[in-house]
This record gives structure tokens, C-alpha cells and sequence, in this order.
């Protein structure tokens, strides 16, 4: 078992505790420890900490996000599904998951379970600047905002109980092995050179391409490509607090990706700032000049597919590289929007656009704009950087890196929800009648609206058997709501008044 002292190491191996920093004493007899003096700064632990509780408010921000996009009556179903991507995914993260991704490489491809069963012995374990405790649990959260993230795709149609066991085999079968590649230092895209500097792979790429094979998978949401899916996003509010908690939390994201409190995390923080600013005026303009109107969901767009963007590259590029990223990634996101109709896969919350596209953006330009002198401003060993030095083969390393996450995402995305949905009870789909009373009311018996918009959703009437009811749930988009069924009800038409309320 590790020993833990507060003080300055002496050339004796004795503690003066005169200063800030931390010396451990690990177990020489464990496997994986030197058994050699530990010493840590406090600051450094302090930062990571930080880090770790900004990435965490990140997840419950992405739920407020998604949920204020969609139909009242199905937000508090995607708010409740973030703290439920949480708890799973910590519990196998701290189980399995954190040896799978960062323990002893097999292969290059997947680690051991040398910790399993509880972060076990993980204080003996040597790691550079910081306790592997803290390291541990900061890669934790990533894990968890990734599934978080693609489970989006579920919006509106998809059942929890399935999403609890997918969540579990997702994280141990797609996401533990992504990342073990791309930041265990034995992983093969490590090995071969691929610049990850904080998630543009095992987590924006990953996610979005996850996303959408569980659009494709679970089919097109009742009344796709007609005036029934055209509803404007319930709040407005939901996704300005969204974008505000996903904006702070990324500079723990990529300011803590730095595993210290050094210029390399300062310069991080800047670049994500700029481009997520940038990333927003261009959304912004975007539309503008197809509208006319400054949209606020727009700009939060926008500063979200900045952030993306900037992701892999935030430890690696100066910051005026960091205007292009914002600017390129928002661009590219915002026309990426129109692929979901071009193949028909109904990617309710443009989950492919803004993580997937952006992402693939960001590991482009970390090839062009990565520099050596911007990576050792933690005082790290020098890397070969991208074309702005030079290396014209960083190129093929990202684009290796880019390709094989795409593939593996997608491939064992769409098997294994073809596996669980085979199991007794675990159907994805919702059926018609939960889809039409909205997944709150269906999933959860917890709305997020009050009584009153309940009622005059007709969710009784529902309830007795009426489906020619065709109402499309509290708060849809015009006050009369004139649904053409003839490809579901025999060919007729009904009116529906839901009040004077928008979605």
C-alpha cells in the first residue's frame, strides 16, 4: 500500500514538510511500481481536480442542451438519460474501464485488468506528474460524456431501459478500445504518430459516428418529412444554459487534457475560447443571411462545433490558428446538417454534424497547424509537429487516425445494437402510442411541463385506446395541427388543437 507524505523529498529519502508538494512511497512489491519516491505538486493536483468537476458539469449541460432542442414532451427523457449515461459508465470505468484504456497494452489494441475491480493497487502505479488516482478519474468523465453525447440520436423514439445495457457494452467494446489507442502510450495510433491532443477521436468522431447508426438503427421518428417533425426547439433558455455549462466545462476538457497547471493548459484555454467564439459569429452570419434573424440556438450551434473543432488540436496550435478552427468547424457543421437529408437518416439532433463533421475537421487542421514549440510549453519532450514545421506526413497519421475510427465506431455501433435488440424486452423502438404521448409521460410518468400542458396534450384520451388521435405531444408547432396520415390511418385527416403555446 502506498505511503502518502506532505513535504519537500530530501537526498536521504525523508520528508521536510516545508513546501506544497505531495511524495509517495509506493508498494515496490506490485507488478506495475518501481517502488521509487513519487513526488507531485499540489497545484498540478488541484488543477485536475478542477478539470475533472468542469468536464462533470458538462454532462448534465449536454442534457439541458438536448432537451430544450426538442418537444417539451420529451425533454426531461434526454435530462434524465445524461445522469444515467453517468452512473453507468463510472461504475464500469471504475470496475473495468480505466484498465482496459490505460493498463498494459495487448497489441496496441485494448489494455489489461490489472486494476479491475475497483482501481485496485492504482496508487502504486507510477505516472509522470500527477497520482494515478486523479488521472483516473479525470479520464472518467470523458468516457462519459462520449456515450452521453451519441445517445442524443435516441431522441424522441428510443427506450431507456435498452440504452442502460447498451451503454455498458458500448463503453467496454467501442470507446475503451478507441481510446486506448489514441492515449495509451502503447496504443498503436500513439505509437504511430496521430495528434489527439484532448478527445477529436475517442470522443467527437466516436460519438457522432455512433450517433448515427443509432439514427439508422432505430428508424425515422413518426411523421418524418412532414410538418409534424418541422417544430421549433421547445426552450430556447434550455439551450442557452446548455451551451453556457458545455462552454466552461471545455476549458477543464482541454485546459485539463494539459495534466497540470502549466502554459500548455493557459495556451489551451485560449484557443478554446477563440475558436468557440468564433465558432458561433459564423453559425450567426450563417443563417442570417437565409433568415434575417439573429438565432440564439444558432450561435450555440456554432460555439459547440468551434469547441469540436478545436478539441484535438487545443495543446498543439497557436492561437491564431484557433480563428481558422472556430471558422472551419462551424462552416462545415452547419452545411453538414443538410447530409441527414440527403441519405435520409432522421439524426434528430444534428449529432453527426456537429461531433462527427467538426471533429473530422479539427484532426485535419491539427496535421496542418500542430507546432512543436506550442506542445513544450509544459516543458514536454519536443514532437514533429504538423506542416507549419514541416512534417507533411502528420497528414497520413490523422487521416489513418480519422478513417479507422469512423469504421470501428459505426461497424460495432450498428452490431451491437442489432444484438440487444434482439433480447426479450430490450427494443429500442418505442412503440407508436409512447412515441405519440411522448417518452416523459411513456418512460418516465415524470413530465417536464405542468398539468396543464399535459391536459391539452389529450394524453388521456391516449390512454383509453383513441389512437386516431393524432396529436404530436405538448407544445408542437402551429396552434392548428393538420396531420396527414394517409400512409399510417387509412388515408384521413385530422385537426388537433394543443392551445396557443409553440414548441
Amino acid at each position: 500500500m502506498v505511503n502518502i507524505l506532505y513535504g519537500a523529498l530530501q537526498q536521504d529519502g525523508s520528508v521536510s514538510p516545508t513546501t506544497s508538494d505531495m511524495v509517495a512511497f509506493p508498494d515496490p512489491n506490485l507488478p506495475m511500481s518501481s517502488g521509487n519516491p513519487q513526488v507531485y505538486s499540489q497545484g498540478d493536483i488541484a488543477w485536475q481536480l478542477t478539470s475533472t468537476f468542469l468536464v462533470w458539469l458538462m454532462i448534465p449541460g449536454l442534457g439541458l442542451f438536448y432537451a430544450g432542442l426538442t418537444r417539451r414532451k420529451n425533454a426531461m427523457h434526454l435530462l434524465f438519460m445524461s445522469l444515467i449515461g453517468i452512473a453507468v459508465v463510472s461504475l464500469e470505468w471504475v470496475c473495468m474501464g480505466y484498465s482496459l484504456t490505460f493498463g498494459n497494452s495487448h497489441g496496441g489494441y485494448i489494455g489489461d485488468l490489472q486494476s479491475f475491480g475497483g482501481f485496485k493497487d492504482i496508487l502504486d502505479q507510477d505516472q509522470s506528474n500527477l497520482p494515478m488516482l486523479v488521472h483516473a478519474w479525470y479520464q472518467g468523465t470523458f468516457a462519459c460524456i462520449t456515450i452521453v453525447i451519441a445517445l442524443g440520436a435516441l431522441a424522441e423514439r428510443g427506450r431507456l431501459l435498452p440504452s442502460m445495457l447498451f451503454i455498458l457494452c458500448w463503453t467496454i467494446i467501442v470507446y475503451n478500445p478507441i481510446a486506448h489507442w489514441t492515449w495509451n502510450s502503447d496504443g498503436w495510433m500513439a505509437v504511430l504518430g496521430s495528434l489527439d491532443f484532448a478527445g477529436g477521436s475517442p470522443v467527437h468522431i466516436n460519438a457522432g459516428v455512433a450517433a448515427l447508426a443509432i439514427s439508422l438503427f432505430v428508424g425515422k421518428r413518426r411523421g418524418y418529412g412532414t410538418n409534424q417533425i418541422a417544430f421549433r426547439p421547445h426552450s430556447p433558455v434550455l439551450v442557452f444554459l446548455g451551451t453556457v455549462f458545455l462552454w466552461i466545462g471545455w476549458f477543464g476538457f482541454n485546459g485539463g487534457s494539459a495534466f497540470g497547471a502549466n502554459l500548455r493548459a493557459a495556451q489551451a484555454c485560449i484557443v478554446t475560447n477563440t475558436a468557440a467564439s468564433m465558432g458561433g459569429l459564423t453559425w450567426v452570419l450563417l443563417d442570417y443571411r437565409l433568415e434575417r434573424k439573429i438565432s440564439v440556438v444558432g450561435f450555440c450551434s456554432g460555439a459547440i462545433s468551434g469547441l469540436v473543432c478545436i478539441t484535438p488540436a487545443s495543446g498543439y496550435v497557436g492561437t491564431p490558428a484557433s480563428f481558422l478552427f472556430g471558422f472551419i468547424g462551424a462552416l462545415a457543421s452547419n452545411f453538414g446538417t443538410k447530409l441527414k437529408d440527403l441519405v435520409r437518416i432522421d439524426d434528430a439532433l444534428d449529432i453527426f454534424s456537429a461531433h462527427a463533421v467538426a471533429g473530422i475537421c479539427g484532426n485535419i487542421l491539427t496535421a496542418i497547424f500542430a507546432q512543436s514549440s506550442v506542445a513544450s510549453f509544459d516543458g514536454s519532450d519536443p514532437i514533429d509537429g504538423g506542416w507549419l514545421d514541416g512534417h507533411f506526413v502528420q497528414l497520413g497519421y490523422q487521416l489513418a487516425d480519422t478513417v479507422t475510427v469512423i469504421a470501428y465506431s459505426f461497424v460495432m455501433t450498428y452490431i451491437l445494437l442489432f444484438l440487444i435488440n434482439l433480447i426479450p424486452g430490450c427494443q429500442f423502438r418505442a412503440d407508436d402510442d409512447d412515441e405519440i404521448m411522448g417518452m416523459d409521460l411513456a418512460e418516465l410518468g415524470e413530465p417536464e411541463s405542468d398539468l396543464y400542458d399535459v391536459l391539452t396534450a389529450d394524453v388521456p384520451a391516449l390512454l383509453q385506446g383513441e389512437h386516431s388521435i393524432q396529436n404530436f405531444g405538448v407544445h408542437s408547432n402551429p396552434t392548428t395541427e393538420k396531420v396527414n396520415n394517409d400512409s399510417q390511418s387509412g388515408g384521413h385527416e385530422v385537426k388537433h388543437e394543443v392551445g396557443n403555446e409553440q414548441a
